[in-house]
């Protein structure tokens, strides 16, 4: 096992980026050897961030493959869909580990990736990388040197669908997902949308009739663990909250009697062993107020008596589990340290 990492943070000035500085700030094998954002590059780290005044010196670097590749060991790409597969490209050709935190890894089909995000920039590294949800994919990532870090939504939505398929109870076809998250999810550019006189007193849906790009995210993960095609209905809510993300899964049985008992006891099964996965007793609602600032996230599974369907909730802080956290937990399993490492803090409450 590798004792210490050194570690580069590029796009650090955004909130995922901040976070990842946040927790690696806290670990206890992890070494901050670069804080790289291309637009606040020059200006010293406790202007633009100055929550780090004190803790974290020096100033914004510029993105320069080559030095990286000097000072670091792994970095951490918190950049927008469609910008980072060439800055991975760099990074692994210097042979650096990169933990991608964008969308441009996660879908194994160059054509579907075109179809929501346009051309890919790198599709040769794309059989390469490994998808970062490590619940999933523990040994995996054992050995991947590029790893897809699974987004916020398809997170929260497949830690409660999962379980339901893997274990045969639901029907692969029948999967409707309601999710709600926190305007962080948005990033930190302003936009109407996310200011606070657009988002504080109101609840919305977005990107509705399966046009959300995490659409086939969800689809392709869990159509892995049910070993067959899933196709599922995912609308998006925005809710006026900076942190967190609910998921609430509904499922029609694949056979008669399916009860929440037994939704809990696969999701026990799948899950056991997981630092930051909790799996609630039957009929318990998880508030995301238990996971703000933390990587946890809890499950868990009721059955409708009237329906028949079974439901299920997930909820994660879309910046740790869904983003920060998750990426420092995909370095901890590719480094052979402890996987819970740097992120065993539970929630800020109240």
């Amino acid at each position: 096992m590798t004792e210490r990492v050194r570690v580069g943070v590029v796009g650090a000035t955004g909130y995922t980026g901040a976070e990842l500085l946040r927790l690696l700030l806290g670990h206890p094998h992890a070494e901050i050897q670069a804080v790289v954002g291309h637009s606040k590059a020059g200006e010293p780290v406790s202007s633009v961030l100055p929550s780090f005044r004190g803790r974290l010196d020096g100033k914004v670097e510029a993105f320069d493959a080559a030095s990286l590749a000097e000072r670091t060991d792994v970095c951490f790409l918190a950049l927008p869909h469609g910008a980072s597969a060439q800055t991975a490209r760099a990074l692994r050709a210097e042979g650096v580990v990169v933990m991608d935190l964008s969308a441009d890894f996660r879908l194994r089909d160059p054509a579907t990736y075109k179809t929501w995000y346009g051309e890919h920039a790198a599709p040769e590294l794309l059989a390469s990388a490994v998808y970062g949800l490590v619940e999933l994919a523990r040994e995996d990532l054992r050995t991947a040197d590029l790893v897809a870090v699974a987004g916020c939504y398809p997170t929260a939505s497949t830690l409660a669908a999962a379980p339901l398929l893997h274990a045969k109870l639901a029907d692969p076809q029948s999967i409707i997902i309601d999710a709600k998250s926190g305007v962080s999810g948005a990033g930190r550019s302003p936009s109407p949308s996310t200011q606070f006189s657009e988002t504080a007193e109101g609840l919305r849906a977005y990107k509705t009739g399966g046009t959300h790009r995490h659409v086939p995210e969800i689809e392709q993960t869990l159509s892995a663990v049910a070993s067959e095609t899933v196709r599922v209905t995912f609308t998006p809510h925005l809710v006026p909250m900076t942190r967190g993300i609910l998921a609430t899964v509904y499922a029609t049985p694949a056979r008669s009697g399916v009860t929440a008992e037994e939704a809990t006891a696969a999701a026990s099964k799948l899950y056991a062993g997981s630092p930051s996965v909790t799996v609630l007793d039957p009929g318990t609602n998880p508030d995301t107020a238990w996971v703000r600032g933390s990587n946890r996230a809890f499950v868990s599974y009721g059955v409708d008596a009237r329906t028949g369907r079974i439901v299920g909730q997930s909820v994660i802080d879309n910046l740790v589990k869904g983003a920060a956290g998750q990426a420092i937990q995909c370095m901890n399993v590719r480094f052979g340290f402890d996987e819970g490492a740097g992120l065993g803090a539970v929630a800020v409450w109240p």
